[in-house]
């Protein structure tokens, strides 16, 4: 018995939209309105761009759109060739990934050495080695690499003022080898500005170069400095000024290294830059692709060939986005952050370890962090394709804004003098001090949240205490290092030492007036905010109400209150609950909420959405005389 064939005719391929109105902006716009109007805005018939209602700004004061279409223009060219926005290889990383590349800086060389190994056995394909104060001592180098293949492992030294003794002895480590001085593919990364930037340190970009260049004969292969733009980043910095610090330290080592004797071209493919890749995927990818059009502008006009223009981009997931608290969110963070990178082109992607804010990460910890590359590369396949993001109309134009905005940042920096003479002379710090100051506000008013920490906080979680990591104090002013999360995680620490020094957490008392359906809302909202600052709520359910408030209040042993309940009830019963609790002993009461005139009274300051949630915790472990 044959099978009816269903197949549509080979000669007229089905049109599944016909019979649909084409689509068009002025349509969506409308669409757009009307859900807006029903959601309470107030949107006016002559209003032009309704659309911009639910669009956003990022700290370069780009406009982010809920909607991109063609009719831009723009060209980003092909994978692999001039501007290479879209990576420097025209097979991208289809062929064998990209660089999986680890950091290490445990100061002990024999732990470091195991380590090393475990991680190359493990999937990783090279090394970030941390030498001097900050990690291994330079002359235990060729000790931690004593069983590296490094014909086949290169090894990325980071090593601050130390560069030349870890340098001579990472040489010396491959000379002992026996691989040639042709065949060494690692890489020195001395980066005199980078560790100004760090310590404080004046910043002798002249000696360094001229120590690279010598190091360079007869190694055709061996990087020698690095662009690192993560001091900016961590210091709060923007994608754009991040993007425009890096290029110009890029311009400033490409000046130094040819005054030293080394060819331009040569010079060029001399240099790594490395960036921070954060949770921010999109942001991500549009600026290690706007990194790779302005090093290749800045290489066209001094004049070097195409082929010789293309960035060698190291990405690593930013260490300021990291949490010390609930910090096994910080593998998701990681995982967005290193599949942005390698989306977005990474020659090398270094993925920070979950416990990184912590101190020294533990072997669980390295272990999911070269895993996590293992699976992009082996499972998802993020690297099957070349630039996957290309064509995006956002991607494509998030891309060239964050171009024109990190040029104008490296024009800025190049009229100060260079990447150097600006940071010496204060003016980068003070453009970071600005720009941190506008993250703190956000962060502060939860408009940026953070997962465990700010948002969704376990006052009870386990505690995951590391080996503090080496403590190198800097000589003189540097810039900071922020953690996103680091005041709401003082807060945290704050009420540690108040449950170990008296066995309870300081508390605050939720007045759930009236039904649940009434108070819930408000109490869970109240209840998040308060153990975000470590403050523990103490729910008492549904009171029905100011007698029976106060009462639930005298029995809770906490000093402070929040009534939690709809409008409504708050019109019948605030007043008289906020009397009633303070009756009772409480010394301070809130409302969840913005209070009309009459409440806002009644009370001593309200919990509301979009408030200054930093300040009021602060207040509030003040007033309960938590220990700082």
């Amino acid at each position: 018995m044959s099978m009816p064939d269903n197949r549509p005719p080979t000669d007229a391929p089905p049109d599944f939209a016909e019979g649909f109105p084409e689509p068009d902006p002025e349509q969506w716009r409308r669409l757009v309105a009307k859900v807006l109007r029903r959601s309470g805005a107030e949107i006016g018939p002559d209003e032009a761009a309704p659309e911009l209602r639910l669009a956003h700004t990022t700290y370069d004061g780009i406009t982010v759109r809920p909607l991109y279409v063609p009719g831009d223009d723009l060209d980003s060219g092909y994978p692999g060739l001039p501007p290479f926005t879209r990576g420097g290889r025209p097979e991208g990383a289809v062929a064998h990934g990209w660089d999986v590349r680890q950091r290490h800086a445990h100061p002990d060389p024999a732990v470091t050495r195991r380590a090393v190994l475990a991680d190359l056995e493990n999937g990783v394909t090279s090394l970030w080695l941390v030498a001097g104060p900050a990690g291994v001592p330079p002359d235990a180098v060729p000790d931690v690499l004593a069983d590296v293949h490094l014909d086949f492992a290169p090894v990325t030294l980071e090593a601050g003022g130390a560069y030349a003794a870890a340098a001579d002895a990472l040489l010396a480590a491959h000379a002992e080898r026996g691989v040639p001085p042709s065949a060494v593919r690692s890489g020195l990364g001395i980066d005199p500005i980078g560790t100004a930037a760090r310590t404080g340190e004046r910043a002798d970009v002249r000696d360094a170069a001229a120590f690279a260049a010598d190091r360079a004969a007869g190694r055709p292969e061996l990087l020698l400095m690095t662009a690192d733009a993560t001091p900016y980043h961590d210091a709060g910095g923007s994608e754009a000024q991040e993007l425009g610090a890096a290029v110009a330290t890029g311009v400033e080592y490409l000046r130094a290294l040819t005054a030293a004797g080394l060819p331009l071209a040569d010079a060029a493919a001399r240099l790594e830059f490395r960036f921070a890749a954060t949770a921010d995927q999109f942001l991500t990818i549009a600026k290690l692709r706007a990194a790779r059009a302005m090093w290749h502008r800045v290489t066209e006009v001094c004049g070097l060939p195409e082929r010789h223009r293309a960035m060698r981009l190291h990405a690593v997931t930013s260490a300021a986005m990291m949490t010390r608290r609930d910090p096994y969110v910080n593998m998701l963070r990681t995982t967005l952050a290193a599949f942005a990178a390698g989306v977005a082109g990474a020659d090398a992607v270094t993925v920070r370890p979950f416990d990184d804010a912590l101190g020294l990460p533990d072997d669980f910890a390295r272990r999911i962090a070269r895993n996590t590359q293992t699976l992009l590369l082996e499972e998802a396949h993020v690297a099957r394709v070349a630039d996957p993001a290309g064509g995006s109309f956002y991607v494509e134009r998030l891309t060239a804004e964050l171009y024109a905005k990190g040029w104008a940042y490296l024009q800025r920096l190049e009229a100060a003098g260079g990447a150097a003479a600006a940071l010496s002379s204060g003016l980068v710090a003070e453009d970071l001090r600005e720009m941190w100051q506008r993250r703190r506000a956000d962060l502060a008013h939860r408009r940026t949240p953070l997962t465990g920490v700010s948002e969704f906080p376990d006052l009870a979680e386990p505690a995951v205490r590391r080996e503090p990591a080496p403590d190198v104090p800097a000589a003189a002013p540097a810039l900071p290092r922020h953690r996103y999360a680091e005041e709401y995680e003082a807060l945290r620490d704050r009420s540690d030492a108040h449950l170990a020094a008296t066995g309870e957490r300081p508390r605050v008392f939720l007045a759930t007036l009236g039904p649940v359906a009434d108070h819930t809302a408000r109490a869970t909202f109240a209840a998040n905010l308060f153990r975000a600052g470590g403050l523990e709520p103490v729910e008492a359910g549904a009171l029905d109400g100011p007698t029976a408030a106060a009462a639930a209040f005298s029995d809770s042993g906490a000093r402070v209150a929040c009534i939690c309940s709809s409008d409504a009830v708050y019109a019948e019963h605030a007043a008289a609950t906020a009397e009633a609790l303070r009756g009772a002993g409480a010394e301070r009461v809130l409302i969840a909420g913005r209070p009309d005139a009459g409440r806002a009274q009644a009370v001593d300051g309200a919990v509301t959405a979009g408030g200054d949630v930093l300040s009021l915790l602060t207040g509030l472990a003040d007033f309960l005389e938590v220990a700082a």
